[in-house]
């Protein structure tokens, strides 16, 4: 049976005076007289693309008032709604929404334990909201209230797949007469499920659903990098070419890895080596000039800083996910300390990272000086009915709307037409095995 349809679950507004003062204003806000108020939080579900979007809305009352976020986390999807419906909204009800700042740590703060993705993302999903709400009261674009532009839009990349070199030129030609400059390019190996592939080792993609081809490490160190670098031959030097590792492989597998990969010319090489491996990166650097470009799967902007720190950063562009690491607010802070550190940002933004959250990102983008480039969602023609607003690549890149906020909405009507999958119907990382049987990274 499918999840419920988007619903909403609002808390009550506490009038009772003797209320606990968990629930009540905090009384500094009371003496400086601010009339806004946190009305409500609510959460809804919704799978347009297929893919499990949470959305968050955060309601005033001032009629009509209302930010938007996203806390989408496809593998935890229940799990981080349930830490908004029954935590961080009761906790927000009547609270002033323009202190951003506090509200984050006090959210943050309230779990005692803290940190972890469905933390962060439930954090992110009310954060974004609120900054989308802040940017409506004051009539001007969410990314004007980070400094304003430096950048009129965020150059994107878009992803090709393929079995051979030919067939993988080919699409990268054609995604280059599109607008794009960067393009992800992702070999597949026969006989085995290779991450960003869609025939998945079988012809119709049955392994790709069902894990029933495994994970071959050794034929995939052994046959992408040279792939790669015919490809680079056949494309010319006129296109940024990128390839996500997606955390498959050991740092002796990496090491190996990158050393057959350096004649392809690579704007990045993605997620060489799992979080659990980040200390192997200094090593890994000290032994290849390939671009490295990490962070997707982190849940806290402080894993970055081991990666920052020293002499000289280990990498070269951060991969930050908004909704994961708790909004704009920490990432803000995370992409001001790139920047100093001369490192990137080159922002997550796959399919089930919703319009919401895209355009929140955008807005960091568009007003960081230490952006680099935009991973960018082609979505279903349904999103857009259900995410009116919803900004789509034209000419390689992604700009901005000049309207209030981040500029998408959320038709609840509409949402309710695409129940989200059961859990573990959406992603089935979990099922993918090695060679020898043994439980592989995703």
């Amino acid at each position: 049976m499918a999840q419920p349809d988007a619903r909403s679950v609002p808390p009550a507004v506490p009038t009772d005076p003797a209320a606990p003062a968990l629930l009540a204003p905090a009384p500094w806000v009371e003496e400086r007289g601010a009339k806004v108020r946190i009305t409500a939080v609510r959460t809804f579900l919704t799978a347009p693309h297929g893919c499990p979007h949470l959305i968050v809305r955060v309601e005033t009352n001032d009629p009509g008032l209302y930010g938007l976020g996203c806390a989408s986390d496809p593998q935890r999807t229940l799990a981080v709604r349930s830490v908004l419906d029954a935590y961080l909204a009761p906790l927000l009800v009547g609270r002033d929404p323009d202190d951003i700042e506090d509200l984050h740590r006090l959210m943050l703060n309230s779990a005692y334990w803290r940190g972890g993705s469905i933390t962060g993302n439930a954090l992110g999903g009310v954060d974004v909201a609120l900054w989308d709400l802040k940017a409506k009261r004051l009539g001007a674009p969410l990314y004007s209230l980070f400094g304003g532009r430096v950048r009129t839009r965020a150059d994107a990349y878009t992803h090709v797949d393929g079995t051979d070199a030919a067939e993988i030129a080919d699409k990268v030609t054609a995604a280059r007469e599109r607008g794009y400059r960067h393009v992800r390019v992702q070999a597949a190996v026969p006989g085995s499920d290779t991450y960003g592939t869609g025939a998945g080792g079988t012809p119709d993609g049955r392994a790709l659903r069902h894990r029933a081809v495994p994970w071959d490490s050794a034929a995939y160190v052994r046959t992408v990098p040279a792939v790669l670098t015919e490809v680079r031959a056949r494309v010319g030097d006129g296109t940024e070419l990128l390839h996500d590792v997606h955390e498959r492989l050991d740092p002796r597998q990496a090491r190996d890895f990158l050393r057959r990969v350096e004649g392809a010319g690579l704007y990045f090489v993605e997620d060489l080596l799992a979080p659990e491996d980040s200390a192997h990166f200094a090593g890994v650097r000290a032994g290849s000039s390939v671009p490295l470009a990490v962070g997707e799967l982190f849940s806290d902007t402080g894993q970055f800083l081991a990666l920052l720190d020293g002499p000289v950063p280990v990498i070269d562009f951060a991969r930050v996910r908004i909704p994961t690491l708790g909004g704009l607010t920490p990432v803000r802070k995370l992409a001001a300390y790139c920047e100093l550190r001369g490192v990137r940002l080159a922002p997550h933004g796959p399919a089930d990272v919703s319009p919401v959250a895209q355009a929140a990102t955008l807005a960091l983008d568009i007003s960081s000086h230490a952006f680099g480039v935009q991973e960018a969602a082609v979505f279903k023609p349904a999103v857009a009915e259900v995410f009116p607003g919803t900004v789509t690549a034209r000419d390689g890149g992604l700009t901005p709307h000049e309207t209030p906020g981040h500029g998408v909405d959320f038709d609840e009507a509409a949402a309710r037409r695409h129940p989200v999958p059961e859990p573990l119907e959406h992603d089935r990382w979990a099922l993918l095995r090695s060679t020898d049987g043994s439980v592989q990274r995703p």
